[in-house]
């Protein structure tokens, strides 16, 4: 059996990504995501924070650098990988998440979610690509630009937008 090593995160970024170049010349995006995890505590459900670095290399680190800012929503596609060094004669270690896809979500304040019916979304794959966008908030309605065998779904979507449940997915900090 072969081991598997996958993550899928969706949540918010805690800081604005950080761009910087390896002594070769690669690009490094880092940054940090916020993803929700809600528990019973007594007799009412609270939100407990969990925190992920993430790592963009190359082409499409330097492309998103500019959208992922504090706040924003996005979705990571990829794989862990553990960092070990030596520090002061300590053994350290650190788990990241190395991203293969990325979708932008909302923006910061906005307040919204762009799975609904008004889309809006931007998925970029590891080779720094735009897929093309999304509206209904259906996987299957993704399509890629002069991808053979893709079904473009361009046009008028006419799903309405969910009614408001008042929930507001804030982040306070």
């Amino acid at each position: 059996m072969a081991d598997i090593n996958r993550a899928l995160l969706s949540g918010r970024l805690t800081r604005d990504a950080e761009l910087k170049y390896t002594a070769g010349g690669q690009a490094v995006c880092k940054f940090s995501i916020a993803v929700n995890r809600r528990r019973k505590n007594g007799d009412q459900w609270v939100d407990e924070p969990n925190f992920f670095d993430v790592v963009l290399w190359g082409r499409q680190g330097e492309a998103l650098n500019q959208y992922l800012i504090k706040g924003k929503t996005v979705t990571v596609d990829g794989e862990l990988r553990q960092d070990r060094w030596e520090q002061d004669g300590q053994n350290r270690s650190k788990i990241e998440v190395v991203a293969n896809t990325i979708v932008l979500g909302g923006n910061p304040g906005g307040g919204g979610n762009s799975g609904g019916a008004s889309g809006g979304g931007s998925r970029v794959n590891a080779g720094g690509n735009a897929e093309g966008g999304y509206s209904g908030g259906d996987r299957d309605r993704w399509s890629a630009p002069g991808n053979a065998g893709a079904t473009d779904r361009s046009g008028p979507e006419t799903r309405e937008a969910p009614p408001d449940d008042g929930f507001t997915d804030d982040i306070p900090f």
